[in-house]
């Protein structure tokens, strides 16, 4: 219809909704491209991220109207905001069209439409009305439907603010025109839901003066960043049912109805779906093809349509197809997208209206700087066109720049290269990392159009890109320790100044203390020991760390909380050990202040008992060990339930410190502990034992050995205390067969069942097994 009108108007202009700032390069858009292609938009400042991406295939009437308009001698223009303005960039989504009309807007309308032909979805609706025609359809009866359905679905309800907004704009390019056209028309190529509102306001503007030039088009505020550029696109981004939020379903058989007719599509679906499902050596007769072809023409006779719709032959193929009990509806009939779990002659059948079309530049097409940045840097770093597996050694100054190339693709989502070994973190005693090249399967040159919204350069867009991570975790996500470390493998140096020194500021909100903990025992390991990446000593990780020990040392003393182990918080305060005793000078908390806060948390009866055992073991790891007295009380005073936290706690803080202590000759902790534990009756020594074997498990077994020496000693017994450590049993099975004897006994006992007096004073002829 659209090229139909342009060849029978031959109009003065052809506006299109498209991006206004798109309009100096049109001439881009008249290459000899392979389709799909997209034109892709960004738009960032310090406060706000946007993308999109405006697709355009073979029969989008956006393509005709500007192919046609061309041929025609028409002036070309789009007419729509750009896609960084806030009332187009409104979507999240990585695939969200920013012309998406607001269908809740219409639902009502759509809904009881649908109701009345009776089909499922609004696009089943569309190809009834429209898409069935074919292609001998008179236009002016298409447009009659169109303005018809279009005026229905909108009617003269009032758009939201930003469709007003885009709306607007679109009637001052449409007033603008008219005036320069003289006696020639003007054509408006455009949403349909916009068409009522654009006649009112074009009526509107027709009563005002002529303007005396173009509108202005928006230019991105100062200090922001925005812009369009072409990519490659594909079908399978398109499709809605792979999750394109506006995209349109199945544009592989669209493209077929647009190259042949409704028969020829319906039967270019049925060949490619045979192929498929015969390719996965999934079962298909003859005599099942003939079947779903019958029932296809049957289904689009009783529904009336002059040719089988897509619908028609989807139902046709899965009805004939498909034996097997369905757990949920077919996509085409619920309009969502394609998930897990169906039936794999269904995913067939998507697969196959999906098409495989992957759109393709053609070599003229204006780039971004980044592209040929990184083209550039590839080629100097040897890594242009290999397809072997690339080792390098992390300690080679080369091999390093290498890495820091591959880590700043990997954080921009560029394909090409995949990373299958390395250091997993700051603290990885790895040094080399293999990377193994992976076909990009035409993803790559897109990938890389849109990485260049963050940056001209690779260092820089990458420092971009982790910046915008970091802005959208937001404080409670806290700053996640892979964040600082992929920030290190891209190059800590001056580009990510300014994002080391966000990630400072941003740690002094995070309110989990297990995170806050990871973060900082990372970052501390790298300030301390790295011999890799060049940042032993950095200034801007040793912000971080100050700002996450202060900000551990405050969350500590606040942390309330009942029974059981947080094992998070406990490495939190062991990683702020470490800087306090590896990094004094870095931090504003001394060590006396921070055993000062231990103390309190240690008395505070509100905080977990392992959070109490740890700030004791925090003032003793840091040379300020409490008075044994009111520690004994603490133990005695604790319940069994929470001695072994208690104890887990001390020993994740002070592990070293007590098995040094171990070998006092007296009032030793361990010796504290044996008394407590050995004083608690026997049902309370059972609740308590797993907690207690959480709490020595800190211990390798060579401290454990040592340990078991010393209650050897106290109780005046010789024996091997190596053996202790080896039970035949789990050690809390053995504690529950002990238990359940003595429960017997004390039955047969009160029944008068049990052994004599007599019996019980002589020698047992055998030992007791189970003891």
């Amino acid at each position: 219809m659209v090229a139909h009108t342009i060849r029978t108007l031959r109009p003065a202009f052809v506006l299109v909704e498209g991006p206004a700032d798109m309009n100096d390069r049109l001439d881009e858009l008249l290459l000899a491209h392979t389709l799909p292609i997209a034109v892709f938009s960004h738009y960032r400042d310090a406060e706000r991220v946007a993308t999109s991406w405006a697709p355009l295939c073979d029969y989008s009437p956006e393509w005709i109207a500007l192919r046609e308009g061309h041929a025609a001698g028409a002036e070309v223009r789009f007419v729509d905001l750009p896609a960084w303005h806030p009332a187009v960039a409104g979507h999240t989504e990585r695939y969200a069209n920013r012309y998406a009309d607001a269908e809740a807007r219409y639902a009502e309308a759509t809904r009881r439409l649908c109701e009345h032909f009776a089909v499922d979805t609004v696009d089943a609706l569309w190809d009834g009305l429209f898409e069935v025609l074919g292609p001998d359809a008179d236009p002016e009866e298409l447009r009659t439907r169109l303005d018809t359905y279009f005026g229905l679905v909108r009617g003269d309800a009032e758009a939201d603010a930003a469709d007003r907004a885009r709306e607007e704009y679109m009637a001052s390019w449409v007033h603008a025109a008219l005036a320069r056209a003289g006696d020639r028309p003007v054509l408006v190529v455009t949403g349909g839901f916009h068409q009522p509102a654009l006649r009112t306001l074009s009526a509107r503007y027709a009563q005002a003066a002529a303007p005396a030039d173009w509108p202005a088009v928006p230019a991105p505020p100062d200090g922001a960043l925005g812009g369009s550029f072409l990519v490659p696109y594909s079908f399978r981004q398109l499709d809605a049912f792979a999750g394109y939020q506006s995209g349109m379903p199945s544009p592989g058989y669209y493209q077929r109805l647009w190259e042949t007719d409704p028969q020829g599509a319906g039967q270019g679906l049925l060949r490619a779906v045979t192929e498929r499902l015969r390719a996965r050596g999934i079962p298909l007769s003859t005599a099942g093809l003939i079947a779903a072809r019958s029932l296809s023409q049957g289904l689009a006779r009783l529904r009336g349509h002059p040719y089988e719709t897509r619908v028609d032959v989807l139902d046709g193929l899965a009805g004939a197809l498909i034996a097997d009990d369905l757990d949920r509806p077919l996509p085409w009939t619920t309009g969502g997208t394609l998930g897990a779990g169906n039936h794999p002659v269904v995913v067939e059948m998507v697969a196959a209206c999906t098409g495989d079309a992957v759109g393709r530049l053609h070599p003229g097409t204006p780039l971004p700087p980044l592209v040929h940045d990184v083209a550039a840097r590839l080629a100097g770093l040897g890594l242009a066109d290999t397809d072997a597996p690339v080792t390098l050694d992390l300690t080679e100054e080369e091999d390093r720049s290498r890495s820091r190339a591959l880590h700043r693709l990997r954080v921009l989502g560029v394909p090409g290269f995949t990373r299958v070994s390395g250091p997993a973190d700051g603290t990885d005693p790895v040094f080399t990392e293999v990377w193994e090249p992976r076909p990009a399967a035409g993803g790559r040159e897109a990938a890389l159009i849109e990485a260049g919204a963050y940056g001209a350069r690779l260092d820089e867009a990458a420092a971009a890109r982790l910046g915008e991570r970091m802005s959208a975790a937001g404080p409670e996500a806290g700053a996640p320790a892979d964040l600082l470390f992929d920030a290190v493998q891209c190059g800590a140096g001056a580009l990510c100044a300014d994002l080391l020194t966000a990630f400072a500021a941003r740690v002094g909100q995070v309110g989990d203390l297990g995170r806050l903990g990871e973060m900082l025992s990372a970052t501390l390991s790298l300030w301390r020991h790295d011999r890799v990446y060049g940042v032993a000593r950095d200034q801007l990780l040793g912000g971080v760390v100050r700002s996450a020990v202060d900000r551990v040392i405050w969350l500590a003393e606040g942390l309330h909380g009942g029974p059981g182990v947080d094992l998070a918080a406990l490495r939190a305060l062991e990683a702020a050990r470490d800087a306090l005793r590896y990094a004094p000078g870095l931090l504003s908390v001394t060590p006396r202040t921070a055993a000062e806060a231990a103390a309190r948390i240690s008395r505070d009866p509100r905080a977990p008992a392992g959070l109490r055992g740890a700030a004791f073991g925090l003032r003793w790891a840091l040379g300020v060990p409490d008075d044994p007295g009111p520690v004994v009380q603490a133990l005695a005073a604790t319940a069994a339930d929470a001695l072994g936290d208690w104890l887990t706690g001390l020993f994740a803080v002070a592990r070293e410190e007590v098995a040094h202590d171990t070998g006092a000759e007296e009032h030793s902790l361990i010796d504290v502990v044996d008394g407590v534990v050995s004083a608690l009756p026997e049902p309370d020594f059972l609740v308590g034992l797993p907690a207690l074997r959480q709490a020595f498990a800190f211990f390798p077994p060579r401290e454990r050995e040592r340990i078991a020496e010393r209650l050897l000693e106290r109780r005046r017994l010789r024996g091997s205390a190596r053996s202790l450590l080896r039970t035949p049993a789990d050690p809390l099975l053995l504690a529950r067969a002990r238990a359940l004897e003595e429960n017997v006994t004390r039955l047969l006992d009160r029944h008068g069942l049990g052994p004599s007096p007599a019996d019980r004073a002589a020698p047992a002829p055998h030992p007791e097994p189970t003891r």
